[in-house]
């Protein structure tokens, strides 16, 4: 294994600016600068966007806020640590969140550049926000004990609650019920409100509604949830919001539901959708104020169900799905101006389209189809796109309505990549289990020479419902492998997303079942169709259920392997059935409890194939990873030590299921790179 990385900056800055061409790496991965959230101005004509660059000194992300016009050009820093940029509906300023003394604070600055003002002034922080359509009130969200929503200042209940004495010495938590941590956050009571306040002629906000009071759930939903969760009718008098309200059964549940209450909180929030014991989300107002789209879910306790696009007439209460035929699975919303065409983006067949479905036949276009749009909003005349694809970090791209004319507007890390060399790649089919037609695709080394064989990096994508696509991934990046001189193979098994709901559905119950025959047969198949992979020297890699696989392959497909990584994968089912926080994923993957279904969790269960255990294998494991815990990375180490097994642990105090520290990542791909290199002689 190669020692960690601890090169100086000015070290990493030379290597990195060499003019002469060079393989892409992990190195000139971390430093990438991130292009999200982009929002077209209500004129169409400047977009405000989000830019992460990295801080390689302080080893963190470093947000800010910038303008571009939309014709192109050069782009404008309106401000720096800022996220989550927003339009007034005039246009003349930018909304955006930033810190003020270590709290988050909602600020706005002149659309043309000048100095900020600071919008609020609270104790608490402020973590998503959504402007009115009139401009004068702000919806928004903050962590609140939920017996201070009753409280006359709800905020300075909930900071009198948390500044304890500083001579305090107790440290015990006391709990009566699930969840008492997600993600990688223990739980401390206090619940995300919504709340409303105007804003004053001074140009602050006023005392502060809470609009959710009274209802035991999250408004935006915790751990990711965002401003997509909750919306301001085109009237401003109403606003929607979906929230969890499952009480003890929390953790078991995906029940989310549509709630509207009016927003000057004179009466409580009603439920739209109580009849749907599945998911309802991402609320999205008509401009006529007749229809609610949205998108819902129809299995509980699935969270890999298909997201329908629905429209709720809120007179009548009628609801129908939008596009009933369109079997993808829709993303975010947005609305055409002329309130005839929705768009969402959506994994189709290794890509990750921007679609156009029009609200009268349900029919679905695609747009924007190769590569992977991650970021859209929608204006009058254009359509602006965050969009990547496996040479191409994200940069933003403006669109007619039908998606003509794809036009490049920003070119944040053209500097950087000039003088980078990468991999082509090349998507691939093959029958799989059942005769189904099954995707993948391979990676070439750089530099590749069609006379030469390359050592290969399998790679087994989490999820489970999820899918390697034509993006530009940071944690998962196939030209990381392709700059160190590694083919890389990839399959979209049997339950990966953008293939029809029913292929996605294929995998639960199923984990080592179908996915490990696609795994099996899309490993031939590359084989016979790429001579230039090496079947000799190839090593098989995932995470999270990747990882999973990876413990499942030990001991049930490991002649072709060389070497394993497992990256915070499921060595134990049964335990896992008790130890993860979300339950809904393991009992629905399972069917059931562990108690009611043991069968279930034993019946694919890495642990139980142990003794058949022989390719050497490192484990990398977060310990903040509360979604697969430390001790599933400890047990899969100790089998494989105990076993007498060539092994390794690498293990991130810091990191939780993911690892995002910018030296913590290059550390993670310099370990993996040294060990597939090990054992395949590279």
């Amino acid at each position: 294994m190669k020692p960690m990385f601890a090169a100086a900056p000015l070290a990493l800055a030379a290597c990195v600016a060499q003019a002469a061409p060079r393989p892409f790496e992990a190195r000139d991965l971390v430093l990438l600068d991130r292009v999200s959230e982009p929002v077209l101005s209500p004129d169409g004509r400047s977009i405000a966007f989000q830019l992460r660059e990295t801080d390689w000194a302080a080893n963190k992300g470093k947000n800010s806020v910038w303008t571009v016009a939309a014709a192109g050009g050069k782009a404008q820093r309106l401000r720096d640590g800022a996220t989550s940029p927003r339009w007034s509906p005039d246009g003349a300023s930018v909304y955006f969140l930033a810190p003020k003394d270590d709290v988050s604070q909602l600020w706005r600055v002149p659309a043309n550049g000048g100095e900020a003002e600071q919008v609020t002034r609270f104790a608490l922080d402020v973590g998503s926000f959504r402007l009115a359509p009139d401009g004068k009130s702000v919806l928004f969200g903050v962590e609140l004990f939920v017996d201070c929503t009753a409280d006359a200042d709800p905020l300075a209940c909930t900071k009198r609650r948390l500044d304890k004495p500083a001579d305090a010495k107790q440290t015990g938590k006391v709990f009566d019920r699930l969840f008492v941590r997600h993600w990688d956050t223990w739980a401390d009571g206090r619940r995300s409100q919504l709340l409303v306040a105007a804003i004053g002629v001074d140009g602050q906000l006023g005392t502060p509604r809470v609009l959710s009071a009274g209802l035991d759930g999250d408004v935006p939903s915790k751990p990711f949830g965002d401003d997509s969760e909750y919306a301001f009718s085109a009237d401003g008098k109403t606003v929607y919001f979906s929230v969890r309200t499952a009480g003890s059964g929390e953790a078991w549940s995906t029940n989310f539901d549509l709630w509207s209450v009016p927003a000057d909180g004179s009466s409580k929030p009603l439920n739209l959708t109580a009849d749907n014991p599945a998911g309802d989300g991402t609320p999205l107002p008509s401009r006529d104020g007749r229809t609610l789209y949205y998108l819902a879910m129809k299995r509980p306790g699935f969270e890999a169900d298909r997201n329908a696009i629905m429209a709720l007439d809120l007179a009548s209460g009628q609801r129908r799905e939008v596009a009933a035929g369109w079997d993808r699975s829709a993303s975010g919303l947005k609305l055409s101006a002329d309130g005839k065409t929705l768009y969402t983006a959506s994994d189709d067949w290794g890509q990750h389209p921007l679609f156009a479905i029009d609200i009268a036949s349900g029919k679905a276009t695609r747009l924007v189809g190769e590569g992977s749009v991650i970021g859209f909003d929608a204006g009058a005349k254009s359509l602006v796109v965050a969009r990547q694809d496996h040479r191409h970090p994200t940069d933003l791209y403006m669109t007619d309505l039908r998606g003509k004319g794809l036009r490049q507007v920003t070119r944040f890390n053209a500097e950087r990549l000039k003088d980078l060399r990468f991999g082509d790649s090349e998507f691939f089919t093959f029958k799989g289990a059942g005769g189904a037609t099954v995707q993948g695709y391979v990676v070439k080394p750089v530099g590749f020479k069609a006379n030469q064989t390359y050592p290969v990096a399998f790679i087994i994508h989490g999820g489970p419902q999820g899918a390697m696509t034509n993006d530009f991934h940071y944690r998962w990046n196939p030209q990381t492998y392709a700059g160190r001189g590694f083919a890389v193979v990839t399959i979209n098994f049997h339950g990966s997303t953008g293939y029809g709901q029913a292929f996605t559905d294929a995998i639960s119950g199923d984990w080592g079942g179908k996915p490990l025959e696609d795994l099996k047969l899309g490993w031939e198949a590359a084989l016979k169709k790429y001579k230039f992979l090496d079947r000799d020297r190839a090593c098989a890699l995932g995470a999270s259920y990747g990882g999973y696989m990876v413990n499942w392959i030990a001991g049930n497909w490991n002649e072709p392997w060389k070497c394993l990584v497992n990256h915070d994968g499921v060595f134990d089912t049964r335990a896992m059935g008790y130890e993860t926080e979300e339950l809904w994923f393991t009992e629905w993957e399972n069917g059931g409890t562990v108690f009611d279904a043991p069968a279930g969790y034993e019946k694919f269960n890495p642990l139980n194939h142990v003794k058949d255990w022989r390719v050497p294998m490192l484990v990398v494991q977060g310990e903040k990873d509360f979604r697969i815990p430390t001790t599933q990375g400890l047990a899969t180490f100790t089998a494989l030590q105990r076993r007498g097994i060539p092994s390794q642990l690498l293990v991130f105090p810091d990191e939780n299921h993911w690892v995002l520290k910018p030296h913590n990542s290059v550390q993670w791909h310099d370990t993996v790179e040294a060990w597939l290199k090990r054992w395949t002689g590279q």
